[in-house]
């Protein structure tokens, strides 16, 4: 098989009998299609800055401009990305099995341009906006193009327009959070790809529907805190792992035909 990767043992197995499958990704998937991790886009006149003062909403009561601009020009560089094979493997592996549900840690909407039909966004999308006071979805038919000042919210005045993603010190969404919760409790099969399993509670999921009895599978060119709890973790990117594993599970289905 192509580039050597498969899963080790019946695990190759139990994923295609898998009723439920979940996916978490976080921004080692992005990564690959050219999308710095959030604290590498702290470059050229960003480079100055803490997170802290960019990502808060503190930070926005302070300086709605500046912020505005941050994320400007983090939605200049997701205009330009594009899903990568890994993205693409995963609708497939969608296409081949009862469910499979992502649940995402990035704020692109890559999996959703790549045309996967189940995505919950743990951190928002960076490419809506929301008013800061009401926290409303404002539509992007009423923003104005304004690259250096937030626009101001349809909905009450002295609001402005605000990325819709969640900043330090606020709360997860609380509809994408329970179906993540819920889908990790009953799933049969989870993977955990190009995240650092770090950040909570996405970093739990994992762990939770290891504790619900699923099969669990990392990948990751790097050892994280999840990797000893793995029922397998392949050292390798998402994109060549994605492709190989879903060309085996297409070869496995084959030969059991």
């Amino acid at each position: 098989m192509a580039n050597g990767f498969i899963l080790k043992g019946d695990l190759l197995a139990r994923l295609g009998e898998a009723r439920s499958v979940l996916v978490l990704t976080g921004a080692g998937m992005s990564a690959e299609s050219g999308i710095p991790t959030f604290r590498d886009a702290l470059t050229g006149i960003w480079a100055r800055y803490d997170p802290q003062e960019l990502a808060t909403p503190e930070a926005f009561a302070a300086d709605p401009s500046r912020v505005w601009q941050w994320y400007e020009h983090r939605r200049a560089l997701v205009r330009e990305a594009q899903p990568h094979a890994g993205h693409l493997a995963l609708v497939e592996l969608e296409s081949m099995l009862p469910e499979l549900t992502i649940v995402t840690q990035n704020v692109d909407g890559l999996h959703q341009s790549a045309g996967s039909g189940r995505v919950w966004e743990l951190h928002g999308n960076i490419m809506r906006s929301k008013c800061h006071l009401t926290l409303r979805p404002i539509s992007r038919n009423w923003l104005a193009d304004s690259p250096h000042t937030p626009p101001r919210s349809p909905y009450v005045k002295g609001g402005l327009a605000r990325p819709d993603v969640v900043w330090f010190g606020e709360p997860l969404p609380s509809e994408a959070l329970e179906a993540a919760m819920e889908t990790a409790a009953r799933c049969d099969f989870c993977f955990s790809i190009g995240t650092t399993s770090l950040i909570q509670p996405a970093a739990s999921l994992p762990l939770y529907a290891l504790e619900h009895g699923a099969t669990l599978v990392e990948i990751n060119p790097v050892e994280t805190p999840l990797s000893p709890h793995a029922d397998q973790s392949i050292r390798a990117e998402a994109s060549t792992s994605l492709v190989t594993l879903v060309s085996q599970l297409r070869s496995l289905r084959r030969d059991n035909n």
